[in-house]
């Protein structure tokens, strides 16, 4: 055990609560005192997750932030991918032609509406849509950008397809409904994982990962100790290796107690 990452909404963040549980906290500080690297792999950015962990640096001064676009470790970044402004103005142009649709990019914890209501933002993901402030598009290249539309499943998986053919240069995945991530083609959670690992020096069977959901498939498949959990989609839990409890359980802080105190948690 050298390197542990988690998904937080879902994964150790149970739907409703504000803040990753204490206990939670607890046990990656007990992974952290026995010199493992450890924190969150998320689509959000590090303002966001450190508002998740009520300001607990410890807990997240190793951090894959954005789907693996930004890379901490010992609170320094060590690796930032951006997407470019010409790319969030072919964006803007796709989504403005949707109904209820939309796009919003951040200034650290601060999302900028640049194309859409935030009525429907606030359908497709209400925390953001209620703290948005409107925005031009931005003139520089930004890291965190995503497209939002207030629709079903469905309608979300065809707002992905729709700017992927648009933008053959950038990758979309799907979190949760209403709301899509977007990477530069080819780098995700899982290509930052591995990055962090050969970063850190870590051998491929000390690296520990958790997820629960579609935009965890990349990290999931791309380490060997990969971990669902049992609230997690059909296509997540086929992709990892083990699996544990539910998230409202606290399962993801059983294991990593475990694996602290040098047992194997997982079934063999």
């Amino acid at each position: 055990m050298r390197l542990i990452l988690s998904d937080i909404d879902r994964t150790i963040l149970p739907y409703g609560m504000q803040s990753v549980p204490k206990r939670t906290r607890e046990a990656m500080h007990e992974a952290v005192e026995r010199g493992c690297a450890v924190g969150p792999c998320t689509g959000r950015s590090l303002a966001w997750a450190s508002i998740l962990f009520d300001g607990d640096d410890a807990c997240t001064s190793t951090c894959i932030a954005t789907n693996g676009l930004q890379v901490y470790h010992a609170g320094e970044m060590v690796l930032e991918k951006t997407i470019p402004a010409e790319c969030v103005r072919r964006m803007a142009d796709v989504v403005s032609g949707i109904e209820h649709a939309g796009l919003v990019y951040f200034d650290d914890a601060q999302p900028l509406l640049c194309a859409g209501t935030a009525e429907d933002l606030t359908v497709a993901f209400p925390r953001y849509g209620k703290i948005c402030k409107p925005a031009g598009l931005p003139t520089h290249d930004v890291v965190k950008v995503n497209a939002f539309v207030a629709g079903d499943e469905e309608r979300t998986y065809e707002l992905a397809r729709l700017l992927s053919a648009e933008l053959p240069e950038l990758d979309f995945d799907v979190p949760q409904v209403g709301f899509t991530n977007i990477m530069p083609a080819g780098w995700n959670k899982g290509a930052a994982a591995l990055y962090l690992r050969d970063y850190l020096g870590v051998a491929p069977e000390d690296v520990f990962v958790f997820g629960d959901a579609e935009n965890d498939l990349t990290m999931l498949t791309a380490v060997e100790n990969s971990v669902a959990v049992a609230n997690a989609t059909p296509a997540a839990a086929a992709a990892a290796r083990w699996h544990i409890g539910a998230c409202e359980d606290l399962a993801v802080a059983d294991a990593i107690s475990a694996l602290a105190r040098g047992e194997f948690p997982f079934e063999r």
